[in-house]
């Protein structure tokens, strides 16, 4: 039963999910695919990482052979920042118009993506409309291009989603904008292309197809929220049938292949099926939304000072956007298990199936998460990644900013809250 008591309570959830063309050698289609969508001139936006491996120049090549025009952008910024994406808007508005755009990469290509088809297609500056009260939350006025989105990693679902994600510097938070014109038109997920995914970019991107799973699947319901009028209607509506089903299965996968990923990156088919999982979690939380772990993610990643991750390659200090959703991941649904202790025994099950429940049963998850978190190699905790006590505060200031997703928690989220759930993950195992 939920913890929230409407006074009408909601009867209406809404589903929404860009076309998919998913399978070893997808990618081989684009050509046709941009053609039915009317494109004679596109850009292809990716990163320098990705770009190395020959992949978008492969994709622009075929894409040449259709007769369709493919302009490549090549410096995303692995989690971008304000910064990096005004870059991307520049190149875009000084070497357009197009008809389509490509993003090829991470979450963080197609993210840059988002961007760069908000702004060449919709008047004023990237504050304007990222979410409150970091930014504007300004709504686009025109029709966006179509964007199709082809992930090279396993995790961060962008290309189901109506979410950019972005580092604001000036304010050392990430933040995000979202409306429902940011959807890609079609994801187009070929597992070939994660072949060449680092085991550490693996089990980073892996925990956020866990995460993404876990927090929809554990997020308030639809019905437990007041009823809304047609147009006040969001993308993050709760938990619902549909999102239900998708997390579900995402987490079956996950049970049987994410580790076999990680340890054998050349396992087709485990990372086909990490592919999977991370498309059915993407539409899963694309439309449920995801709570405290996002919430939390976000100042971890922004206030980072000195950490570098393995498999990245970065030039820069980072914690990766799955890395630092995992972080926190088992201290939040211990704080969330009162509210569906159903659910969060079943997620448990989904995961490690035929596992012996704990005595205390809100462990069980924890327990669960903590497990494949050491197994896969992820950091023991906020304290490994450059973080400690005195961090604390701040940490929880960037946190009570992401009311958006906090909105979507299935409890009552106060600064206390998350300074416990912070403190106890600090360090997760010894």
């Amino acid at each position: 039963m939920s913890v929230f008591q409407p006074q009408h309570p909601e009867s209406v959830f809404t589903y929404g999910a860009p076309g998919l063309k998913f399978g070893v050698g997808a990618r081989h289609e684009l050509g046709h695919d941009l053609a039915q969508l009317g494109a004679r001139r596109v850009l292809v936006v990716t990163d320098p990482g990705v770009f190395a491996t020959g992949a978008p120049t492969e994709i622009a090549e075929s894409l040449g052979a259709a007769s369709i025009e493919a302009v490549v952008f090549d410096r995303s910024r692995v989690e971008p920042t304000d910064a990096s994406l005004e870059e991307a808007i520049a190149f875009a508005r000084s070497e357009g118009p197009f008809d389509a755009i490509v993003a090829v990469g991470g979450g963080s290509s197609i993210d840059t993506a988002k961007a760069v088809n908000l702004l060449t297609t919709n008047e004023g500056e990237l504050m304007d409309y990222v979410n409150a009260p970091v930014g504007r939350a300004r709504a686009p006025q025109n029709a966006l291009l179509p964007l199709v989105a082809v992930p090279t990693t396993t995790g961060t679902g962008s290309e189901s989603t109506t979410i950019c994600v972005l580092d604001v510097v000036s304010q050392h938070v990430k933040t995000g904008i979202s409306h429902a014109r940011l959807r890609p038109t079609l994801a187009v997920v070929d597992p070939e292309l994660t072949l060449t995914q680092p085991a550490g970019v693996t089990a980073a991107s892996g925990l956020d197809i866990l995460c993404h799973a876990l927090e929809s699947y554990t997020a308030r319901p639809f019905t437990s929220y007041e009823r809304k009028q047609a147009d006040q209607r969001v993308p993050y509506c709760g938990s619902n049938p549909i999102a239900d089903m998708w997390s579900e299965k995402a987490l079956s996968l996950m049970a049987g292949s994410f580790r076999t990923a990680v340890r054998d990156g050349d396992d087709l088919a485990a990372r086909t099926e990490v592919a999977m999982a991370a498309t059915f979690a993407g539409l899963g939380f694309g439309n449920a939304g995801v709570h405290v772990p996002h919430a939390n993610a976000y100042p971890i990643a922004g206030q980072v000072r000195d950490f570098r991750p393995e498999g990245y390659g970065a030039d820069h200090a980072m914690v990766p956007h799955g890395m630092a959703v995992s972080l926190t991941a088992p201290a939040a649904f211990r704080f969330t298990f009162e509210a569906s202790p159903e659910r969060h025994l079943r997620a448990a099950e989904l995961l490690a199936p035929g596992a012996a429940r704990p005595d205390d049963p809100a462990e069980f998850l924890p327990q669960v998460l903590t497990q494949i978190m050491r197994d896969v190699g992820i950091p023991a905790g906020i304290g490994a990644v450059g973080f400690d006590e005195s961090d604390i505060d701040s940490l929880v200031e960037g946190t009570m900013k992401q009311q958006r997703l906090l909105a979507t928690a299935p409890l009552e989220v106060r600064e206390d809250d998350v300074a416990t759930i912070l403190g106890q993950s600090i360090e997760l195992w010894t």
